[in-house]
């Protein structure tokens, strides 16, 4: 009844404005999928696909009584609104006119719209079909652009006979023939998927998967090493036989195929590696699945990562949680409506983490009698941040640690409202729009002044005193860049002052990150030279996530500062009186900081949509557009939450002494895998659910979101893994 209300409010203006002499006015009402009995979308049942189409305007001849209404394409609306208001066709179009919109209009004006919509459909045909000119469609568009030329010759001769308007409703029908006919061969090839690529990706991705899960053992035990028989294999009978067999299955498809594939497009060197890597995996699998036949003593304690020799496998509620949640936002992948709103998963086992992890502060703080009182605090590194905190009585370590979820929580509950995200409530007001407002300029000013000095003092701790200063300095330069641009003011600056695009301010910033990258860069490797590098490893690494968060608050809108000051401030006291005082071992680490950075995405104002992409940030400090340095940018910026977590994790991992020196390389292989599952998983989904009604507006641009994610990850992992590496 409400929308019956609306579209009635709506009919009575237009005729109204019609009335007063404007021009005819169209009313389109229709929808883009239906809904089944049960209240669900997005599948091929009749009453979810099919969905009425209403054209209502005063230029269509009023008819008596209701009629079967006619099956219509959905594509069909496109170029038949497009020549109705006089544009062009889209080029890639493939619906054809609806006649009952244009039947009452005379033959002439009929012929040159269906000519027009022919003419559009047949090039396109030409571009996607190399023997265009054999194709059944094309030749009765063909047959029926004959004899509309013939139409127009006794048109031209003054012929005004009943033969003229008989030839001219032949030459009609003739033309609707054609047009349905290169619709529907148009159709088939837009739903035609080249398969064979998409096996053969999703074979290599699973087969890579199914190596990190078969390494899981050897991955995070004590030693950390995985013996990948990489040599046995590539020597081995059954990987020349696997290699001659996927060669012979190659040249099998790509002459047996009728339409084009992208993998039978490559040359043979690369189709002859990418057989040769597929059988090496095959063999790798073979033997190390091999490997684990005989089933010995499992050597696991309280988690995969402990070292203790205790033959169960004791799962926590924290363990739990982090097991549950995980596995369940995989699953979630494969519903539409979760990957829209996929921050509502994440905002829920973020709080619920929160919850387990404050229920084991209060067991471990306050509980447990075991653990002796005269113990807090006294360990090094400890008691620094209470000092800063002006806390440096041991005892208050516990109040602290109790109050670090509830902050935590409270955190995250103010950065939901500054950017509102996702589909169905991206709509709604937030707290951005109102910081970014012209009115309230001074308080945006305020808030990004007290975020970047919260920034400094939460990251110059494990600096170098020449860090601390350009660090500073890049601070200052991103408040003065963002005055230069006209989102916040200096207290002597003005409302409406001229603005610039502040290119120097920019480049001003960039030469401390450099200097701060370089510095953290200089002393991982001088530490891959000397035996005694552990404490210069984790200087260099901590000195590299400076230079990260100065860059990321260059690029980082003015009311997103306060995102990044409390992500640091999480950090810092998860990792003080979390995480190191509860023993969380290296896989739970992971998975909270992995949880973390997820999240973050989302508190940045992302989404799964591309249309949430922030591009401008490809231009800062550039006076035109540069690929290279648009694309980092653009990708730093977007991925800065779970970057910054990810490399947080490393930091904080190789600077805990009393943990395993091979505590970093079980979290870069918790991070990968982490990152591997949901990523194989959403590809063999996407597969399965190619014919899906929201292929292409949902879960492609979320493939393209996983797809990058997930090159990022392997880069850090890969960058970090090797700085690990020790001296030889």
């Amino acid at each position: 009844m409400e929308m019956d209300n609306v579209l009635k409010k709506l009919h009575g203006t237009l005729v109204s404005k019609e009335a007063e002499g404007s021009l005819p006015y169209l009313l389109v009402l229709c929808g883009d999928h239906g809904m089944s009995e049960t209240g669900s979308h997005g599948g091929s049942s009749e009453f979810e696909v099919n969905t009425p189409l209403v054209l209502i305007s005063p230029a269509f001849k009023r008819k008596v009584g209701m009629e079967q209404p006619a099956v219509v394409e959905q594509v069909d609306l496109t170029p038949s609104l497009a020549l109705g208001l006089g544009l062009p066709i889209p080029q890639n179009s493939v619906g054809r006119l609806l006649h009952d919109i244009i039947e009452d209009s005379p033959i002439r004006e009929q012929l040159r719209l269906l000519h027009l919509n022919g003419h559009q459909l047949s090039c396109l045909l030409k571009d996607s079909t190399p023997e265009y000119h054999k194709d059944p469609s094309y030749e009765l568009f063909r047959v029926a652009e004959k004899s509309h030329g013939n139409w127009m010759k006794l048109v031209v001769e003054g012929n005004t006979s009943e033969v003229l308007n008989n030839m001219g409703r032949k030459v009609v029908k003739q033309y609707l023939e054609a047009l349905a006919a290169m619709s529907v061969a148009l159709s088939k090839q837009l739903g035609r998927y080249d398969m064979y690529s998409m096996v053969v990706g999703m074979l290599l991705l699973l087969q890579l998967l199914l190596v990190l899960l078969l390494a899981l053992p050897e991955a995070l035990s004590g030693a950390a090493e995985v013996d990948v028989p990489v040599l046995s294999s590539l020597l081995s009978l059954p990987f020349y036989l696997l290699c001659l067999l996927l060669s012979s299955v190659h040249v099998l498809v790509c002459t047996s195929t009728e339409s084009s594939c992208y993998f039978c497009s490559l040359s043979w060197g690369l189709v002859v590696a990418a057989a040769a890597f597929s059988a090496a995996l095959g063999c790798i699998l073979l033997s190390m699945a091999t490997r684990r036949l005989p089933l010995g003593t499992a050597t696991l304690g309280k988690s995969p990562l402990a070292s203790g020799g205790v033959a169960a496998w004791s799962l926590s509620e924290v363990d739990m949680v982090l097991l549950a949640g995980t596995l369940g936002h995989t699953l979630s992948l494969a519903a539409s409506s979760f990957v829209e709103e996929e921050h509502q998963i994440w905002y829920f086992l973020l709080s619920t983490l929160c919850l387990a992890v404050f229920q084991d502060v209060c067991r471990k703080y306050f509980r447990e009698q075991s653990v002796s009182k005269d113990s807090w605090g006294e360990e090094e590194g400890v008691l620094a941040p209470l000092a800063d905190l002006g806390l440096e009585r041991p005892g208050s370590e516990r109040w602290l640690a109790l109050a670090t979820p509830p902050l935590t929580l409270a955190c995250c509950r103010l950065l939901r409202s500054l950017n509102q995200t996702g589909v169905q409530w991206a709509h709604v007001p937030d707290l951005g729009h109102w910081l970014n407002s012209s009115e309230h300029k001074v308080a945006l000013s305020m808030l990004a002044a007290l975020s970047l000095v919260l920034i400094y003092f939460l990251v110059q701790r494990r600096c170098s005193w020449v860090s601390k200063v350009a660090l500073a300095l890049g601070l200052l330069g991103v408040y003065s860049y963002r005055a230069a641009v006209g989102n916040v003011l200096f207290p002597w600056q003005y409302a409406g002052q001229n603005m610039s695009r502040g290119t120097v301010e920019a480049r001003f910033v960039y030469i401390f990150v450099l200097g701060i990258l370089f510095t953290g860069t200089k002393d991982l490797l001088h530490s891959q030279l000397t035996s005694a590098g552990s404490r210069l490893r984790t200087r260099g690494l901590w000195e590299i996530y400076c230079g990260m968060v100065l860059l990321v608050a260059l690029l980082f809108r003015a009311h997103n500062l306060p995102v990044l000051a409390c992500c640091l401030l999480v950090q810092t006291l998860m990792a003080q009186f979390i995480w190191k005082r509860l023993h969380y071992d290296a896989a739970q680490t992971t998975i909270m900081h992995y949880w973390f950075g997820q999240a973050f995405f989302y508190y940045q104002g992302n989404s799964n949509n591309i249309a949430t992409v922030d591009i401008s940030v490809g231009f800062v400090g550039l006076e035109s557009y540069v690929e290279a340095p648009a694309i980092f940018l653009t990708a730093l910026s977007t991925y800065a939450g779970p970057l910054l977590w990810a490399t947080h994790l490393v930091c904080y991992l190789s600077s805990e002494r009393d943990r395993s020196p091979v505590a970093l390389g079980h979290g870069c292989y918790c991070l990968a895998l982490l990152r591997s599952v949901p990523a194989a998983a959403y590809v063999v989904l996407v597969t399965v659910l190619r014919y899906h009604l929201f292929i292409w507006s949902v879960f492609s641009p979320k493939l393209l979101y996983e797809s990058m994610h997930t090159l990022l990850s392997a880069a850090l992992c890969l960058f970090f893994t090797s700085m690990e590496q020790k001296p030889g």
